[in-house]
């Protein structure tokens, strides 16, 4: 076994880690029309529930609107139906032509309460890292038992140390613009 065969897998974990951090802040609505929160929400098309974007054009034309262009008229009941049941808590305008979701600016209770959500967000991604640390330590320590020399078993050490900061800090600064972006009235 090589140092390597501990430490990229551990890398492999935290590069995930900060991926889901980064799609699940992604979804955590800001007060800005974003149209990845629309992203879990699931219509019926002919028989089988699809993405709101396999069934309609989504666009942002301003920092408060969200517009839905179904590409079929029978599609807007569906799409307003599965917008009204999601947990998004946005009602849809419907004119006939787009479907209009108007994001309302958010109250600072609000504003704290997702700051919240996403600094749990971000501690549950530093635990995956720290966890993927810890494995590949005792990973290592089991190697030693079998063979490797200590000394490159110290030095895989320090460079799991390294990529654990390495990862932290790219945590620390997701959060930190998703805390700023949900903060900025």
């Amino acid at each position: 076994m090589e140092v390597k065969d501990y430490l990229d897998p551990a890398e492999e974990k935290m590069e995930m880690a900060v991926a889901y951090l980064d799609e699940s802040l992604a979804h955590i609505r800001a007060g800005k029309a974003n149209p990845k929160i629309l992203d879990g929400i699931r219509v019926e098309y002919y028989g089988s529930a699809v993405p709101i974007s396999n069934v309609a054009n989504i666009s942002v034309p301003d920092a408060r609107t969200i517009v839905i262009t179904p590409w079929e008229k029978a599609m807007f009941k569906e799409i307003e139906r599965g917008i009204i049941n999601s947990e998004v808590g946005i009602t849809p305008e419907n004119n006939g032509e787009v479907i209009r979701l108007s994001i309302p600016p958010l109250t600072e209770e609000r504003r704290k309460n997702l700051v919240k959500q996403s600094k749990a967000e971000a501690e549950n991604a530093k635990v995956s890292v720290r966890n993927a640390r810890r494995d590949a330590i005792d990973g290592l320590k089991k190697a030693v038992k079998q063979g490797m020399p200590e000394d490159v078993e110290k030095d895989a050490e320090a460079q799991a140390q390294k990529l654990h900061d390495k990862y932290l800090k790219k945590i620390d600064d997701l959060f930190a613009a998703k805390e700023k972006e949900i903060l900025t009235v």
